[in-house]
């Protein structure tokens, strides 16, 4: 799949002056339910409504959907509103029955991103077809398998693309449900800048409280829009309560919400920044070079190791190192999510070095 002008073609037709808004509940509960929150969009920033209709759980037993019923239910909502529609589809069945009730445009899960046998099943089914498809990240942390899934439906003809970012699992505990690691969607963004791309904070915050921080954060990336899960009554939801906002939340929140310019052409703008990008420039140089410098100390630790045969890892030391940089880092302003995370590649990248000569 190449870059190009026309991968956002779909996106420039809604002629928006604000980003793309999708919104609507995690689930499709009930007729009543849809069409009460739709009417409550229709006059926002939201162009899309959307809805759960398939929504198969970690574990059985909890509330997995109404299925192909709410898929009239979305109809109804979009003759009386206008609203576009959109569902989730995990398969070429779910496809088929999307397309007979006029969804506008199809997103494909986490989970089904993750297994390219699926993706080229729900590819086939839609060969031929004119529809937008959305396919939101892996829940790995696995760019070249979310590419691999937009190239099997732009082979298949599929050119109406847009990637949703809804962040990756991590078996740590932060403070987000699913970690952004915000440097994937923008190495997306670098690979493929025409493409459109869109942030579901609901997913990545997992609790209502964080979702406007994360939306401002997608716009300062230059994200073209959001995906918000929208419920009038969300603490009664019948899935995912803790992450979803009320219609006139998200209303407030559109207004509250800064939209940045990609850029400024005024001079005395692009000269600070040229001069700032510069001061940037050099300290990364210094980072690389420091840390060749540190792992050179590694190899002598590993040829010290090796010569009196001891074992590599030194949980004690380590343990006084994380706990004396996120002490460091705190005085530097620097989170203590961020710096263990740059400590444990450090750890990993020594152990590696150690390694190398131990074994050697």
């Amino acid at each position: 799949m190449e870059n190009k002008k026309e991968l956002r073609t779909w996106l420039d037709d809604f002629k928006l002056n604000h980003p793309l808004v999708i919104a609507g509940p995690c689930s499709a509960e009930t007729e009543d339910q849809v069409l009460k929150i739709a009417h409550e969009l229709k006059d926002s920033d939201a162009t899309v409504l959307r809805a759960g209709i398939w929504k198969p759980r970690t574990r059985p037993g909890n509330f997995e959907g109404v299925g192909a019923l709410g898929l009239k239910w979305l109809e109804t909502a979009k003759k009386e509103t206008g609203m576009l529609t959109t569902t989730e589809v995990a398969n070429k069945n779910h496809v088929e029955l999307a397309l007979k009730h006029d969804v506008d445009i199809l997103w494909i899960g986490a989970r089904t991103t993750v297994s390219p046998f699926i993706v080229q099943e729900i590819a086939d089914a839609l060969e031929g077809t004119d529809k937008i498809v959305l396919i939101k990240n892996p829940v790995n942390p696995d760019l070249p398998l979310w590419l691999g899934a937009f190239e099997r439906f732009y082979t298949a003809g599929i050119t109406k693309l847009g990637a949703i970012h809804r962040g990756f699992s991590t078996y740590e505990k932060t403070r987000y449900r699913n970690n952004p690691n915000w440097q994937i969607p923008i190495e997306l963004q670098n690979r493929y800048p025409d493409l459109p791309l869109i942030c579901d904070p609901s997913h990545i915050a997992g609790r209502r409280d964080i979702i406007f921080d994360i939306c401002q954060t997608a716009l300062d990336l230059n994200f073209d829009g959001l995906m918000v899960e929208t419920h009038y009554d969300p603490d009664n939801a019948w899935s995912d309560a803790k992450q979803q906002i009320t219609p006139a939340t998200l209303i407030q929140m559109m207004i509250d919400l800064k939209i940045r310019k990609e850029t400024d052409t005024e001079a005395d703008y692009k000269n600070a920044l040229n001069t700032l990008r510069t001061q940037i420039d050099v300290v990364d140089h210094q980072l690389i070079e420091m840390m060749g410098k540190r792992m050179k100390i590694s190899d002598k630790i590993g040829s010290l190791k090796k010569e009196k045969n001891v074992a590599i890892l030194q949980t004690k030391r380590w343990n006084e190192i994380l706990g004396k940089m996120i002490l460091e880092g705190e005085e530097n302003n620097l989170s203590e999510e961020f710096v263990l995370k740059i400590f444990k590649a450090i750890h990993q990248e020594s152990i590696n070095h150690q390694k190398k000569i131990i074994n050697g």
